[in-house]
C-alpha cells in the first residue's frame, strides 16, 4: 500500500492543477478582455448549460467559435502574443490554475490508494441486480468482492455481457461510473479497498475533510 499520508502532504505543497486551454481547430485568434491574474469560472447551471468565462474567439471562414474556461481558477499564463494571428489546432492560448477542492483531493488519494477495476471497453456499465440491491439498501462498502465474482453488466450496441471482478479481495470503497453513461475503455469503474487497509484510508480521508481549506 502506498503512503497516502505522504501523498496528501505532497498535494498540500502544490494544491492546484494547471489546465491548458488550446484551440480545437485552425483559425484567427481574438482574445477577450482578459489578462493574466484574472479569475475565471467554468460552465455554470444545473446542466452546465452556461459556458465558462470567455477566453478567446477563434474564427475560421467567418465562423467564430467561443473558447471558454473549463474550470474555476486564475489565468496563470496568457499567450497574448497570438492576438490576431492564424494558429493551428492544438495551439495553447492560456493556462488556468485551478485550486483543488476537498472532493478532488479525496478522489486523487483514493485513485492512488485503491485497487481500480477499469472498463475493458467503451460501454455502459451496471451492477448485477444482486449487487445493486445491496448498494441501494446500504452503500457500496457493504459489498465485498473477490476474484472471479460476477459483479457488473457491460452493455454495448444492444449486447449485454456479464463482467467478473479481477483483483484483490475487499470492499467497494468508491464507484466511478453512473448508469446510462458511456464509460471509456481504461476508465475506473470501482475502487476496491482490502478490509485490513480500511482504517488507514478512512483516517486520511478524515484528515482531508478536517484540514483541507478550499481556496478560490
Amino acid at each position: 500500500m502506498i503512503n497516502i499520508s505522504a501523498l496528501l502532504d505532497e498535494i498540500k505543497a502544490s494544491p492546484y492543477r494547471e489546465i491548458v486551454i488550446s484551440t480545437p481547430h485552425t483559425g484567427k485568434v481574438t482574445f477577450s478582455d482578459i489578462k493574466q491574474g484574472d479569475k475565471v469560472v467554468g460552465p455554470q447551471g444545473q446542466w452546465k448549460e452556461k459556458p465558462g468565462t470567455l477566453i478567446a474567439t477563434l474564427e475560421r471562414e467567418r465562423n467564430p467559435k467561443a473558447i471558454s474556461a473549463h474550470e474555476k481558477g486564475e489565468i496563470s499564463l496568457l499567450h497574448s502574443e497570438l492576438e490576431g494571428t492564424f494558429v493551428e489546432a492544438g495551439t495553447p492560448l492560456a493556462v488556468v490554475r485551478h485550486m483543488l477542492t476537498r472532493a478532488e483531493v479525496e478522489r486523487i488519494l483514493l485513485q492512488k490508494a485503491l485497487h481500480l477495476f477499469v472498463a475493458p471497453e467503451r460501454a455502459k456499465y451496471y451492477f448485477t441486480p444482486e449487487v445493486d440491491k445491496k448498494i441501494r439498501a446500504a452503500d457500496s462498502q457493504s459489498v465485498a468482492v473477490r476474484e472471479g465474482m460476477e459483479l457488473l453488466i457491460m452493455s454495448r450496441m444492444k449486447r449485454e455481457v456479464p463482467l467478473s471482478y479481477s483483483g484483490p479481495a475487499g470492499v467497494i470503497y468508491a464507484v466511478y461510473f453512473t448508469y446510462n453513461e458511456n464509460i471509456d475503455a481504461g476508465a475506473p469503474l470501482i475502487g476496491v479497498c482490502p478490509q485490513d487497509q480500511l482504517p488507514a484510508i478512512q483516517e486520511v480521508i478524515m484528515r482531508v475533510q478536517t484540514e483541507w481549506t478550499e481556496k478560490d
